[in-house]
């Protein structure tokens, strides 16, 4: 199979699922869509707690020392979340939601405005962020075969069918952001080739998994964060590792 299958899967079960989520959705009641949703952020959260253990592990701890790691997490998410703050990635993402949903959504549709970016930003987040999304493309561009984004994107279309229950179509517009920011790692890891240290890889993940146990919390209604403002944190975590390696 050629290079890009797998975010090409990704993106086809998303539109599947979520398209079947319209389908079903006006069946289930408002007490079972948010069950639902709850149920979506449990599960997130414990992707994330899994992701999160990244942190320890030998890998990361040999190349910088045990103290460090939990330095370069820290260091990634605040730095990221200055960037990210500055330059207004929620705002942005949430401009882009309506803009999308005022184009995708027309003529007094039933959905809401806040309600399809609600759906896009959440959906957008929790099928972006994830380990798999940079671990599984960034693999297949390394030329590692495209499993993992094939186990995300089984994954994913069951996330989007219940999403898309809940939030509506916005969750079907996330298929762009999937497309752009999967594809672009599986084009990072072509470039790249077998380039990128594995403690690199090991602290993003773990960074990773912290900013989605924040789209845990929203999802659960817990705590309203502003996620998107966090993503540079993704790139600075590798960077930091390679700092703490050198002063190490």
């Amino acid at each position: 199979m050629f290079i890009g299958i797998g975010t090409v899967t990704n993106v086809a079960t998303v539109v599947a699922g979520s398209g079947l989520g319209l389908l079903i959705g006006h069946r289930l009641t408002e007490r079972t869509r948010s069950l639902v949703t709850d149920a979506l952020g449990l599960v997130t959260l414990l992707i994330a707690a899994q992701a999160t253990m990244e942190v320890s592990r030998n890998v990361l701890t040999d190349a910088v020392g045990t103290s460090l790691p939990t330095l370069i997490v820290l260091g990634s998410l605040v730095l990221g979340g200055i960037a990210g703050s500055i330059m207004r990635l929620e705002d942005r993402l949430e401009i882009f939601g309506g803009w999308l949903q005022s184009r995708l959504a027309r003529n007094g549709a039933a959905e809401s405005r806040d309600r399809f970016i609600e759906g896009f930003v959440t959906s957008s987040l929790v099928f972006c962020i994830g380990p798999l999304t940079v671990l599984g493309s960034i693999n297949e561009g390394l030329g590692n075969g495209s499993d993992q984004l094939i186990l995300k994107s089984v994954l994913d279309g069951f996330a989007s069918l219940a999403f898309a229950a809940s939030f509506g179509i916005g969750v079907m517009a996330s298929a762009l952001s999937i497309g752009v920011i999967q594809g672009s790692l599986t084009v990072l890891g072509v470039a790249l080739g077998s380039f990128v240290p594995e403690p690199h890889l090991v602290a993003l993940t773990a960074t990773g998994g912290l900013i989605l146990i924040g789209v845990g919390l929203r999802l659960l209604n817990i705590k309203v964060m502003a996620i998107a403002d966090l993503l540079p944190a993704l790139l600075l975590a590798p960077l930091l590792t390679q700092l703490a390696i050198v002063i190490h």
